[in-house]
Parts: structure tokens; sequence; C-alpha cells
């Protein structure tokens, strides 16, 4: 329930802020903080997903895996940053990029590690102090970010510098938190190097490291390519900022159900249970959740965006348009931490990074005919065309992988609660002349009406599920 509140609040509160006090300087910040995610995956090599699996199926391991995994991660580090900066030299990106690059490259290592001790906490079934560590760091950069913001004498711009000094602070703070959790369950430890360990946790985790890099660049490169691609790159860069952090904020509940359900899923698979009641159960919570906002955020899109950064004419419609469409990425990426997770804890990760590359390959396609056309927006539909197209292939593999019964049922009420809210919404939009705000209220509280009168929202039952698999 912290995540819930605090992630969000911190996107759209916070960085939504800076990203409306610095402009065009967000822009370039949004962009290479997109090159740090991409290259993420030399820093991680799919250790963190691979080790979440594997705690949960064997706990005994924690011990030793822990102290070999730590060493690992140093010298992936290192290799991070002599990668970050070749790419960005490769890139052409100016100098004055570098410190700014550097200091962001830090952040996604202090981020690094803290990931590799939650998931160790994630395969523990220690759910409760994972999601304080999760939320931790968000809220000591609330309360620093908000001095900077809002409560300081000083009258100097804000400086986006700034912001990845503070990211920095709060990072450090909750690894060392996040180390002292761990090692309560560890027990003493000791880093050493084990070469023959290093090897084989490489080569174990190396599917995961694929098929987290060819998400990353889809998720990431469109931030990239309008930076790079157009001559005003960083007001587009800033543009389509405005509307990817709602997204992201809206996202965070969907990243939660994948935390959740990974180790439950792993858990299953290895004790050869069915996995039909925890799916459908999950996909159809998330998917009317996600639906429900997205529409809500759709319908309200022109208000919302001018609400929060205060903008207006072309940059207005501009900036509303391209929220609308990642608004409605949402509900694709939703359900793909629904079925995803799932076929990552089957260990199906050579098709899912088949599927991957090819999600890369029309993302880059996409971007590179409709950025130069349609600027930010036109990076949004690369999205959702991406994100529709590859979720619709992992829902296909996990029926031919998994021989999943029961799909009608699910089929019936999904497209009752589709239809009959699209037919809400289309009333709403035409005929229902109200103040946006009450009316994103109203129709989220007509869509979760919906959802329970169609059965596909029971609370009760997927907790009582949650519990039972732990």
């Amino acid at each position: 329930m912290l995540n819930v509140i605090v992630k969000p609040f911190y996107i759209l509160g916070i960085d939504a802020e800076i990203l409306k006090q610095t402009g065009a300087d967000y822009g370039i910040y949004f962009s290479l903080l997109g090159l740090t995610f991409i290259l993420n995956i030399f820093l991680d090599a799919g250790i963190v997903n691979y080790n979440v699996k594997n705690i949960a199926q064997h706990k005994q391991l924690l011990h030793k895996h822990f102290s070999g995994i730590i060493t690992i991660r140093l010298g992936l580090s290192f290799i991070y940053f002599g990668l970050i900066y070749l790419v960005a030299w490769l890139l052409n990106y100016p100098s004055d990029y570098y410190f700014l690059l550097g200091i962001l490259a830090f952040n996604q290592v202090l981020v690094a590690f803290i990931l590799y001790l939650r998931s160790n906490l994630s395969g523990l079934l220690l759910f409760k102090q994972d999601s304080f560590i999760s939320v931790l760091d968000r809220g000591i950069l609330i309360i620093l970010l908000s001095y900077l913001l809002w409560w300081r004498t000083n009258e100097a711009k804000f400086q986006i510098e700034w912001f990845a000094y503070a990211q920095s602070l709060a990072y450090a703070i909750t690894l060392l938190t996040a180390l002292f959790l761990v090692i309560k369950q560890t027990g003493k430890v000791s880093f050493r190097f084990n070469k023959v360990f290093s090897i084989a946790i490489i080569r174990h985790s190396l599917p995961y490291a694929t098929l987290i890099l060819l998400m990353m660049i889809y998720y990431r490169s469109d931030a990239i390519m309008l930076e790079r691609l157009l001559p005003n790159g960083k007001l587009e860069t800033a543009i389509y900022a405005q509307g990817y952090r709602f997204f992201e904020a809206f996202n965070m509940l969907g990243f939660l159900f994948a935390g959740l359900l990974l180790p439950l899923f792993a858990k299953l698979l290895k004790e050869k249970k069915k996995v039909e009641d925890l799916l459908f159960t999950s996909f159809k919570i998330l998917f009317s959740i996600s639906l429900v906002l997205a529409l809500a955020a759709y319908l309200n899109r022109t208000e919302i965006i001018a609400w929060r950064y205060g903008v207006e004419g072309t940059l207005l419609v501009e900036s509303a348009n391209s929220f609308g469409v990642l608004m409605l990425c949402f509900v694709a990426v939703s359900t793909t931490y629904i079925f995803g997770t799932l076929l990552t804890a089957n260990g199906n990760l050579k098709r899912l990074n088949k599927l991957a590359l090819g999600g890369v390959f029309l993302n880059l396609v996409l971007n590179y005919f409709l950025i130069p056309k349609l600027g930010a927006y036109g990076a949004s539909w690369a999205s959702l065309i991406t994100q529709v197209i590859t979720v619709l292939g992992q829902i296909i593999l996990v029926f031919n992988l998994l021989k999943i019964k029961g799909i009608k049922a699910v089929l019936v009420s999904t497209s009752m609660f589709t239809f009959s809210l699209l037919i809400g919404f289309y009333t709403f939009d035409k005929y229902l002349d109200l103040n946006w705000f009450l009316k994103f209220i109203t129709f989220g509280f007509f869509g979760l009406i919906l959802s329970l009168v169609t059965k596909m929202i029971d609370v009760k039952h997927f907790l009582f599920i949650m519990k039972e698999e732990k």
C-alpha cells in the first residue's frame, strides 16, 4: 500500500515539478537517464530476476550465494561505467553532458545493489521488508527535494544536477538499510571473489539479462531517439516526459504485482501445482484497474497536463495527445506484468527473448519513421503498437506452453467488462459536462462498480490465493 501512495506522489508531485521548473534541461536528463537504464543490464546481468526465482525455490542457498554475487556486482559496475561513456561517445553526446551522465550512472549502480538486496527479501517472501525498502529511497527524496523545490530561501533556479545529487544520497541510505536487513537473514558475510561461482551465476543469469536488455531498449529508446533525431530534441523529449511520468506513476501498480507474482509462480511451478487460479485472478484485477485508469486519464488528458505543468497552446495539445496514447500503453504493459512474469517463472526465457527482440526491431523502426513526422506523439504510438503486439505474443506463449485451461469464463467476463466500460467512456465524453477532476473520479467509481458486477475484481479471493501459496 505504501508503494501505491509514495511512488506516484513522488513521480507526479516531485519529479513532475522538477520537469516543470527545468523545462528543456529535463529533456537532457530524461534522455541520459534512458541511456543509463538501457545499459543497466550490463550492471545487473539478469541477476535480480534469477535470484528471486532461485531463492524462492532454494532458500538454503541465500548465505552461499550472497557474498559471491556482491563481488560480481562490484566487477560489473566498472564494466558498466566504461560502456556508458563509450555509447555516449558513439551517440555523439556533447562533452558537457558527461558529468551529469556520470552521476546518473553512479545512481544506477546504487539502485542495482538495492534491487539485488531486495531480490533476496522477495525470494524469502519477506514482502513487508521488501516493500519498506522499495519506498524508503522515494520517501527520503520527497523530503530532500521538497526543501529544494519549495522551502529553501535561496531564490536561485532549481538545477537538474541537484536532482541527481539528491538521488545519490537517498539511494546510499537505502542501500545501507537493505544491507542490514539481508545480513540479518544471512548472518556474517565475507566478501570474496570465486571465479568458478561467478561464471556459473552469470551463465545462469544471462537469459534474464538478455530479456531485460531487450525490454529496456523498447521502453527507453524513445527518449534517446527524440533527443538525437530532432533539431528541437530537448524540448520534444521534455514534452514526451510529461506524459511518460504519469505513465510511470500508474505503472507502479503493475510493477508491484509482478514483484509479488514472480516468487509465487515459481513456487507453484516447482511444486507442479496449477497456476490458472492465480493467473486469471491477478489478470482480471490488474486488467480492469489499468483499463479504468487509462480511460479516465485519456478522457481528461488535456486538463490533466494543463493542471500539472501549466502549459498551453500547441505545447499543451502535443503533450496531451502523447500522454493519452501512453496511458493506453499502460494497459498492455500491465498485462505483460502478468503473462511475462509467468513465462519468466517457468524458465521460458529463450522464447521471451525472441519475442522481445522482435519488439525491439519493431519499436526502433516505428520510432525512426514516426518521430521525425510526429515528434513525441509519434514516439507514444511506437510504444503502444510495440507493447500491444508483444503482450499478445506473451499470451499466446502462455497458453501454448503451459496448456492453460478455463479461458472461456475469463474471456466472457473480460469482454463484458470492456464493452460496458467503453460505452461508459463514450457517454462521459459526449454527454457529461463536469469539472475534469470530478469526471475522473466519477468515471473511476463507475469502472470500479462495473468490475465488481462483472466479477473482474475479487480481492478476497486473490488474497486467499496468495496466503495459501506462501
